[in-house]
């Protein structure tokens, strides 16, 4: 099942953060404003998400742009390892 990607972008101490990941289903992926991915299970699904939770928690981002495209790369890399 295909899912879009959502995430919190949140301003701290030392920059921006971002987290409470999220993956919702859908029929019309949105690549241009998000990232879509797919998903075999919701084992995966849920696996997928704490692996961002973790990847992300201490990273800190200057600005929005930055912290949007680090996380849309990071998941097309993940993808395409699949």
């Amino acid at each position: 099942m295909m899912y879009q990607l959502g995430w919190a972008t949140l301003p701290g101490l030392r920059g921006l953060s971002v987290s409470k990941f999220r993956a919702t289903p859908t029929d019309a992926p949105d690549n241009e404003r998000g990232v879509a991915i797919e998903f075999a299970s919701e084992a995966e699904r849920e696996a997928f998400l704490r692996e961002m939770e973790a990847a992300f928690a201490a990273r800190r981002f200057t600005n929005s742009a930055d912290a949007f495209d680090t996380v849309k790369t990071h998941v097309l890399e993940h993808r395409a390892k699949r």
